[in-house]
């Protein structure tokens, strides 16, 4: 079973998680992070955090990464100005598996 935890982003906002353990990859293109996707998607991970910023280049990078069991891939907010992108694909997914806004707490029409 996959136990490693990894993130994608620039140097800068990805640093500090290489203090508390996990695996660190620099990436500031949406081809760098597709290709870091796909092979850590190879490799033992159980999550990959992948900064907003790269997260919105690559939709479907991410809509095929929720196909796999492992690793899930998470979009995280960095230092750069967050857009949002990260919480709102975990509304949707959450609102998906049951039903219910709990997140700001609407019920689905």
């Amino acid at each position: 079973m996959p136990n490693k935890i990894a993130v994608i982003g620039d140097k800068d906002s990805v640093l500090a998680f290489k203090a508390v353990g996990v695996e660190v990859f620099d990436a500031v293109t949406a081809e760098e992070a597709q290709h870091l996707i796909k092979k850590l998607s190879q490799g033992d991970y159980a999550v990959v955090f992948i900064a907003e910023g790269l997260a919105e280049q690559i939709p479907e990078t991410l809509q095929k990464a929720k196909l796999q069991t492992y690793p899930a891939v998470v979009p995280i907010p960095t230092t750069n100005e967050p857009t949002g992108f990260g919480l709102s694909g975990i509304k949707s997914d959450v609102e998906k598996a049951i039903g219910v806004d709990i997140i700001f707490n609407k019920e689905e029409k």
